[in-house]
């Protein structure tokens, strides 16, 4: 193989006039075409170790059986400090996938709301990420000091090819860890990004954008954008992909569920995706194998490993946020009930339910919330409920309810609960302002969850 065109160009005079010209021109092409850029997409991991081990195999099996150059990128919330064993660990498991990851191909992380989980202060997850090889992208501003807490953007070439990648924040400031919320400073991102990322992206280069806005500030985003840009949504945790023009735009789930493999042949090209789903039940990268054990065995208690109740089927995350739905109707007697759906992470496997996987699926706790409603606003407010399936980019909102039961009894009114976080921030789950709530007394949600459970 020639290594560049000046090569070539002596080559030719040198073989002109022989018999092996026609064949050595026909077979340059071949030789000397670039190799698409390969790009491994994940976002919001959330510390699920139940499949960490599966996921860090998926993404090697990945680079290995592919040529050419592949680029990691992750999307925010490496960390979840619900997840006992993360938060007693101080996310030995993460820091040894991170490592994996840069040692695979080079890997470049967005800051999520979640990266300050396990040790509040950003600036050292940026200093030890980087340690590790890994790019860290962000726009949120440290306040002490005034300056950015790492770049927005990076420019890689890889085999000759430039690469942008540009990286922002979620401005819910509530949905960072409250002991760091008070030195962030986190620009609106539809505003930065319209300042910012037309100066940033080229038309000469492979542009990605590592977005941890969420569907409704990215679907303002999209139209700035240059034609051919893959633009990487997280924070909701869907699952999507979005065709505009040449522009691909991605959400690959949470959990460490699944994978997206970007394939893109040139600067301007639309990207070619193909999910790639995670199974749990698949074997674990050496590299995290023998230390999940180890770290589980140091750091789960007892009481963590106690069996709470069973699971009469293995259930999806959303088939778990209907279910919860439906169990905290059917306690608060009420027509239908609600539930912010990224209240969950993993889902159940069927039969026996330890506290730890109980709350590696169910997040938060709160309180129950009550209220009344007649049948065209509860119609209203279904339509925009339980959006895990392929819907319209317009239609998303970004925050959504899992709801249960979908078809209550035809009536004029309607009694509905739910978890007190969708009450508080009714404007982004209900799409509206006028629901009047009243706590129901003596429920919270993981009481009443598990009460269902060990009922079994």
């Amino acid at each position: 193989m020639f290594k560049s065109l000046l090569g070539r160009r002596q080559a030719l005079k040198l073989l002109a006039g022989t018999a092996v010209l026609p064949a050595l021109i026909s077979a340059m092409p071949a030789q000397a075409a670039q190799k698409p850029l390969r790009v491994v997409i994940l976002s919001d991991l959330h510390s699920a170790y139940e499949r960490l081990g599966q996921l860090l195999a998926a993404i090697e099996k990945q680079v290995a059986a592919n040529e050419g150059r592949h680029l990691v990128v992750l999307n925010g919330d490496l960390f979840e400090s619900g997840n006992v064993v993360a938060s007693r660990s101080g996310g030995e498991i993460d820091w040894a996938f991170l490592a994996a990851l840069a040692k695979l191909a080079p890997t470049v992380v967005n800051i999520g709301n979640h990266e300050p989980d396990l040790d509040n202060d950003l600036a050292n997850f940026v200093t030890r990420a980087r340690a590790l090889g890994v790019t860290v992208l962000s726009n949120i501003v440290d306040k002490r000091t005034g300056a950015p807490y790492t770049q927005a953007s990076a420019h890689l070439t890889l085999d000759g090819q430039a690469v942008t990648i540009a990286g922002f924040a979620t401005d819910a400031i509530k949905t960072y860890p409250k002991a760091t919320r008070e030195v962030l400073d986190i620009p609106q991102p539809v505003e930065w990004a319209k300042k910012n990322l037309p100066v940033i992206l080229g038309s000469d280069s492979i542009n990605i954008v590592l977005s941890h806005a969420g569907v409704v500030a990215d679907r303002d985003i999209l139209p700035i954008l240059p034609d051919g840009t893959l633009i990487i949504g997280g924070h909701d945790h869907l699952n999507l992909t979005h065709e505009q023009g040449a522009t691909r735009y991605v959400h690959t789930g949470s959990w460490s569920t699944a994978i997206t493999v970007a394939t893109i042949a040139a600067a301007g090209a639309a990207a070619a995706l193909q999910r790639v789903d995670i199974d749990a039940t698949g074997a674990a990268s050496s590299a995290l194998q023998d230390l999940i054990a180890a770290v589980f065995a140091r750091h789960l208690k007892d009481e963590d490993r106690a069996i709470i109740g069973k699971a009469d089927k293995t259930m999806t995350v959303d088939e778990v946020g209907r279910f919860v739905a439906d169990v905290m109707a059917k306690k608060a007697k009420a027509d239908v009930g609600f539930v912010g759906h990224t209240s969950f992470g993993a889902g159940l496997l069927q039969g026996e339910v330890s506290r730890y996987s109980f709350n590696s699926s169910v997040r938060f706790d709160g309180k129950l919330m009550r209220t009344e409603i007649d049948a065209t606003v509860l119609a209203a407010i279904l339509a925009r409920c339980n959006q895990e399936s392929e819907i319209p980019l317009a239609t998303r909102t970004g925050d959504y309810l899992h709801a249960a039961p979908v078809n209550p009894s035809k009536k004029e009114r309607y009694t509905l609960v739910c978890n007190d976080w969708s009450a508080i921030n009714q404007k982004s789950y209900f799409g509206r302002e006028d629901l009047v709530f009243t706590e129901v007394a003596d429920m919270k949600l993981k009481q009443t969850v598990l009460d269902a459970l060990a009922a079994g």
